[in-house]
């Protein structure tokens, strides 16, 4: 079983939870992780690029010069790829970069995500994350207090409103209810931050 103990606000530890062992006691396998990673990020591209083929391209279609006589090659229309001012031959085309991925890799994906912070010891579990104000500099305190800077906050199905407002301003902090909780993100930051209210419904999803 593993064993954290709950941070305080002050950034004391105080009671130990136990974490389920199916959800963050896995062998983390990077093959599964690194095939997450890449169907979340294949699903942000925006597909938008487009160059002109031969077909785009608004020249005329008259032959350039007559087919026998001149010692050159045999050409028709200069729309030709080869050409300049020519069409772009095999150039990208606005599509989809989108690919099916299983339910059962995604949900398992997740929890190897959570094992491996598990494992290297980069998890930290709140009683609860709150602040008094939507300030910045209030955001900033309460996390050096807890002892990280760069980590993935993951609260319950609401975030508080202060917590949400105080923490735009921080590049280096990602805020997000247990809903959105993805494998990119838990690995792209140093700290996995879990409130026990996020523990609670990710124990309640995968059982």
């Amino acid at each position: 079983m593993v064993e954290i103990a709950i941070t305080k606000a002050d950034g004391k530890a105080g009671d130990k939870i136990t974490l389920s062992d199916e959800i963050f006691g896995l062998e983390p396998r990077v093959d599964i992780l690194h095939r997450i990673v890449r169907w979340q990020l294949a699903k942000r591209q925006a597909g938008t690029h487009l160059t002109k083929g031969r077909s785009d391209i608004a020249r005329t279609g008259k032959k350039m010069y007559k087919q026998k006589g001149t010692g050159r090659a045999r050409h028709a229309q200069a729309s030709a790829p080869q050409f300049r001012g020519g069409g772009r031959a095999f150039g990208p085309v606005v599509r989809s970069h989108a690919h099916d991925l299983p339910k059962k890799v995604r949900a398992l994906g997740l929890k190897h995500a959570l094992s491996a912070k598990a494992k290297d010891s980069q998890i930290v579990v709140l009683d609860e994350f709150k602040l008094g104000e939507a300030k910045t500099k209030a955001f900033l305190a309460s996390i050096e207090k807890l002892g990280f800077s760069n980590a993935l906050v993951i609260d319950g199905a609401e975030i508080d409103a202060n917590v949400k407002l105080a923490s735009r301003a921080i590049h280096t902090v990602d805020v997000l209810p247990v809903q959105g909780i993805n494998v990119y993100d838990i690995l792209r930051r140093d700290t996995l931050v879990l409130t026990k209210a996020a523990i609670d419904a990710l124990e309640a999803r995968f059982k």
